[in-house]
């Protein structure tokens, strides 16, 4: 009796090329956001199915994280936000594969205080990625923050 093969997976998504860009920076990083030292670390957890970003920062009294997973065929990211809330945003890849911009689609929680709307990551190199972020603040203001992380380990 012949065994069927095993099907072969397709072609990949630009989600999943997106998410697996974003898993190579699974590690601990350090850098300045806005002047304020900061240490990222981003985990590849629920058997490689979502990746957990965690920023810290002396004088915080907690942590804001992020959780970006794929869903069919959208990268999606959710940011759970110490102002209480938490935006939700789609990911695409740039055309030269180093770059995944999230832009907001919809959002729970009060937004009172302000949300974030976007964040983009960008690869430097194996070692270096840029953090760049927009917060939407009362008034329809909004203000960018961003910075060169250096991986630590």
């Amino acid at each position: 009796m012949r065994m069927p093969m095993p099907k072969t997976a397709g072609a990949q998504s630009d989600a999943q090329k997106a998410f697996e860009k974003l898993k190579s920076l699974a590690g601990t990083w350090q850098g300045s956001v806005m002047g304020i030292p900061v240490q990222m670390t981003i985990r590849v957890t629920s058997r490689g199915n979502a990746i957990l970003h965690e920023v810290t920062s002396s004088g915080m009294p907690d942590n804001p994280i992020t959780m970006i997973y794929v869903d069919g065929d959208r990268l999606l990211l959710t940011h759970y936000c110490d102002s209480g809330n938490r935006p939700r945003m789609e990911g695409k890849i740039s055309p030269d594969g180093n770059s995944v911009e999230f832009t907001f689609f919809d959002i729970t929680g009060n937004t009172e205080k302000g949300f974030m709307n976007r964040i983009a990551f960008t690869i430097v190199d194996a070692n270096h990625h840029n953090e760049e972020s927009t917060f939407m603040l009362p008034g329809n203001k909004s203000f960018r923050a961003g910075g060169v992380l250096q991986r630590t380990k």
